[in-house]
């Protein structure tokens, strides 16, 4: 049978249809390829980014401890305190865990170690947020780091060529094949070391320290708060002093929960000033001082009054050191979702507390004007004492009174008058005032309410020479000075007749008039008696503000008050433009810093130390 013609269409299917076999075999090979070096690729990076995470550590300042933070797979939040105090524990609900290993503490005691425990545990949403923060932190870097090692072998691959792949393959069962794969795996082992053994009287410390309920612990005769139940406990169970630490720390937890959170509730259901249409309501905090267990009840208050921002007016610490970054944590996690504005106050010493509410998030007033509340202008800058010599941006070694200069040279120099001038004492902003380059300046620093009073500005050092006639007088003075005589005094009253038939189209007088600002401080919202606030409640009235903007201007102010006994006190809304503005000689605000905090009483703290201090004085 005669073969058919190659060129006819009978012989050109089979060829097309193999063909096209062909090509779908190649292209579903690659595809297989590809889905099989991204499979590796994948699976290689989960691995090695699983065994980063695991293996992984973070040191963070948690709970006025130097400490370091692990992930593990024990559904555990393991917080191991060291070989004194006992260890706690608590399930996380979750498979993965968490163990903190409490490193340094400056403390004096044991006993004023374990009571901040209590306390800082009693408002739990600083630490929490760090130890988020941290454990996502570690996540990331460990999945970025694994995608990288997860592609190496897949990036060699293909790299080799196909080629290059049969010649190894070929090499494997070979002694050098071996040799190459017992190299790789021995530097697998080097880097995992699984071989370094324990310390065994670390392991057996472990065992004599078992976990044990902490109802159990401390026995029937101690009731304990809900919030604590499921916490475990490791300690030496013959040691009575481990127990009584125990004990008293309950009881500092238990008196800090029932008086705050009973403050947190009832500012729920204060009757306070809400926003209108067109207004905008921000808090202000100032002198916290370490007392953590405030921020909720201010945010509280904040949230009653429809406020959507917080001023803070500094003072967050005691001595602005590192180990009171857990007091920084609580604010900052309090208002985490509203706009943030402040300054560091005279306790808040250095750049620490600065550059640490800045990476969480706060707009730190250095003396550049920001946009603020409502979309008006606000201008700050830290207190001079906080630093021990005062700056100004990039000058240094000024006084109080020269930063008040170049505060006030900073808010003449805008187009229009700073709507707010936020400060830690509210005497550093007085020079601004009387220039009339502001309308509200807030601060703290006294620890008591002091305002919101009117401030005239002085006269326009620019403005009508008075010696042009205006006056009454031809405008002739002598050598001598402007003429005092009786008919100078006599031309009064008719200026004044004058000047109420004023013709239609000459300037007022009224609209040249001084500009009058606003000066407030606040007290203290910590509750703040001395340096140190951190306590199972406050030590004298706490106060949060509430200011109230209209199209970027301060138009409103209220002050709420928390007294020592859990009653809340709230003050009138106060208009600013209603009160009567009575200029006072004797009254003026001065340059100079503020004598110091006003102890609770009448009079001044006599013998305290203004400046950035040691944790002694108060401010």
């Amino acid at each position: 049978m005669p073969e058919p013609d190659p060129a006819s269409p009978q012989a050109a299917e089979p060829t097309a249809e193999r063909g096209l076999r062909g090509r779908l075999l190649g292209h579903t090979v690659r595809g297989a390829v590809v889905l099989g070096c991204l499979a590796v690729w994948l699976g290689g990076s989960l691995l090695a980014a699983g065994f980063l995470f695991l293996s992984s550590e973070r040191e963070v300042s948690l709970a006025s401890h130097e400490s370091v933070v692990r992930p593990t797979l024990s559904g555990q939040v393991e917080l191991l305190t060291g070989p004194v105090l006992p260890d706690l524990r608590l399930a996380s609900d979750l498979p993965l865990g968490v163990q903190v290993q409490l490193g340094k503490t400056e403390a004096a005691s044991t006993d004023e170690l374990v009571q901040r425990y209590a306390l800082i545990a009693s408002a739990p949403e600083g630490p929490q947020a760090k130890l988020r923060s941290a454990i996502e932190d570690m996540a990331l870097d460990a999945l970025l780091r694994g995608l990288v090692i997860g592609a190496v072998p897949v990036l060699v691959w293909l790299l080799l060529g196909r080629a290059r792949r049969r010649q190894l393959l070929v090499a494997l069962p070979t002694p050098y094949g071996v040799l190459a794969a017992l190299l790789a795996v021995a530097m697998v082992l080097g880097l995992w070391q699984p071989w370094t053994p324990a310390d065994d009287a670390v392991e057996a410390a472990e065992d004599e320290r078992e976990w044990v309920p902490l109802a159990d612990f401390v026995g029937t005769g101690v009731p304990l708060p809900d919030e604590v139940e499921g916490v475990e406990i490791r300690a030496d169970l013959t040691t009575n002093q481990s127990r009584r630490l125990i004990e008293s720390a309950v009881n500092t937890y238990d008196k800090s929960q029932t008086f705050y959170e009973t403050a947190a509730e009832a500012a729920g259901e204060l009757d306070l000033r809400t926003p209108e249409e067109g207004e905008v309501v921000v808090t202000m905090v100032s002198d916290r001082h370490d007392n953590i267990q405030m921020d909720a009840v201010a945010r509280a208050v904040g949230d009653r009054a429809g406020a959507t921002g917080v001023l803070d007016g500094g003072d967050d610490t005691s001595t602005g050191s590192s180990w009171e970054a857990f007091s920084l944590d609580s604010v900052s996690a309090a208002f985490e979702d509203q706009p943030r504005w402040g300054v560091a106050g005279n306790h808040d010493n250095g750049t620490f507390v600065v550059d640490y509410l800045a990476d969480q998030g706060w707009t730190m007033l250095d003396g550049e004007v920001v946009e603020g509340p409502g979309g008006g202008t606000l201008l700050g800058v830290a207190d001079p004492r906080a630093s021990g010599l005062g700056s100004w941006r990039d000058e240094g070694g000024l006084s109080f009174e020269e930063v008040g200069e170049r505060l006030a040279d900073a808010a003449c120099a805008a187009d229009e008058p700073i709507d707010t001038v936020l400060v830690h004492d509210a005497n550093l902003a007085s020079e601004a005032l009387r220039r009339g380059c502001v309308d509200l300046v807030v601060g703290g620093h006294l620890h008591v309410q002091e305002g919101p009073d009117p401030v005239v500005a002085d006269e326009d050092p620019e403005g009508p020479d008075d010696s042009d006639g205006s006056d009454g007088t031809d405008g002739s003075d002598g050598p001598d000075g402007p003429d005092e005589s009786a008919e100078g005094a006599a031309a009064e009253p008719a200026a004044d007749e004058a000047s109420d038939e004023e013709p239609e189209g000459e300037e007022n007088p009224e609209e040249t008039a001084p500009r009058t600002g606003y000066r407030f401080t606040m007290g203290t919202t910590g509750g703040a008696a001395y340096a140190i606030a951190l306590g199972s409640k406050i030590r004298r009235e706490a106060q949060v503000s509430l200011i109230t903007y209209r199209d970027g201007s301060p138009v409103g102010i209220q002050t709420v008050n928390l007294q020592t006994n859990g009653v809340w006190v709230v003050d009138d809304y106060v208009e600013l433009a209603e009160l009567a503005v009575e200029p006072d000689p004797d009254d003026q605000p001065t340059d100079g810093p503020a004598p110091g905090p006003i102890a609770p009483g009448d009079g001044l703290d006599d013998g305290l130390d203004d400046g950035a201090g040691d944790g002694l004085d108060q401010g």
